[in-house]
């Protein structure tokens, strides 16, 4: 692809030349022929280099045509980092995250992933952290400075119930009302959005009985469609295995805790985000680094005449170099 292919139409004088070229050094070998007398062809036509003697014509050519092409702006895909984006963490503190099936336990594992994740993001991305149990907080508006979400995500702490509808609601408001701010500084609008959902489990609140909770009013498949409709995927990640385990009281018989990926992948989903799975830590980082990359990063098209600028310009120092050499003179 190139930016201004009309330039091509430069290679027509180029051919030219060559062809040029060409037919000047058969008339030359003509008009020797012509001399029928050796002795006085030697001294007309002296002995000329080899095959090198075309050398500098071949270069000048040449470079005439790399210059085309870098004058026609040629461009190529490439990924570069993001100057705007706005990402919302949004994590799970509920006390299933207790469960040491992800040593040493889910919430310790997810922290440290999660601040991976917060130094892994490029500079020009804004970051939030929302944090949910029984009911949602934005712990950190979006930002570009880390530090602050990393302090807060070092402070989570556990609390009873899970309210994931609340959760994404809480994080597409953190991402409008962000956006709406920036919008007033920016003739840009506003920044393309992502909200990155990390559960172990069921949503369990609201719920009244009448049917799932995921499609209550404030319900996690409810508050998924009211992303999408906002333009904010939510992408998740189902944190943990089927076999976790908590002990709520002592003595009592161990809580199953088992992943709930079918109502995190419906999330995605409906969102129009990607779903995701991590049983380790390791998992979990290599999930936020493949997010990362997805986020942090966009593929545009970008000049790539440089190279044959400089190619260019190289030959056709070669070329005048080889005719001062040869001929002393130019070609």
């Amino acid at each position: 692809m190139f930016s201004a292919p009309w330039w091509l139409l430069l290679f027509v004088v180029v051919a030219a030349l060559a062809v040029g070229y060409v037919l000047l050094l058969r008339r030359r070998r003509r008009d020797t022929i012509r001399f029928t007398n050796l002795e006085l062809l030697d001294r007309v036509a002296p002995r000329r280099p080899g095959w090198y003697r075309h050398l500098p014509a071949v270069a000048l050519i040449t470079s005439l045509a790399i210059l085309t092409i870098a004058l026609a702006g040629p461009q190529a895909e490439a990924r570069v980092p993001r100057n705007r984006a706005t990402v919302v963490l949004v994590i799970d503190v509920s006390l299933s995250m207790m469960a040491t099936d992800v040593e040493p336990s889910r919430l310790a594992a997810a922290q440290v992933a999660a601040k991976d994740f917060a130094d892994q993001l490029t500079p020009g991305v804004n970051l939030g952290l929302v944090a949910f149990a029984g009911t949602a907080a934005v712990l950190v508006s979006p930002t570009v400075e880390r530090e602050p979400v990393k302090r807060a995500v070092d402070g989570l702490r556990l609390s009873e119930s899970t309210a994931t509808g609340e959760a994404i609601f809480a994080a597409v408001q953190s991402v409008e009302t962000f956006s709406q701010a920036l919008s007033g500084v920016s003739e840009e609008g506003p920044p393309p959005a992502r909200v990155v959902l990390m559960s172990d489990g069921k949503q369990t609140v609201p719920n009244s009985g009448d049917g799932a909770p995921e499609e209550e009013p404030r319900g996690s498949y409810t508050a998924a469609r009211e992303a999408q409709a906002a333009g904010v995927p939510v992408s998740t990640i189902s944190f943990g295995t089927r076999y976790g385990t908590i002990e709520l009281e002592p003595g009592q018989a161990p809580t199953s805790v088992a992943v709930d990926d079918e109502s995190l992948r419906t999330i995605a989903e409906l969102s129009g985000g990607q779903f995701f799975t991590a049983a380790t830590e390791a998992e979990l980082r290599q999930v936020y680094a493949e997010l990362g990359e997805q986020i942090g990063y966009e593929t545009r098209r970008v000049d790539v005449s440089r190279p044959w600028l400089a190619g260019g310009a190289l030959l056709l120092m070669v070329g005048v170099g080889a005719g001062l050499a040869l001929g002393r003179r130019l070609p």
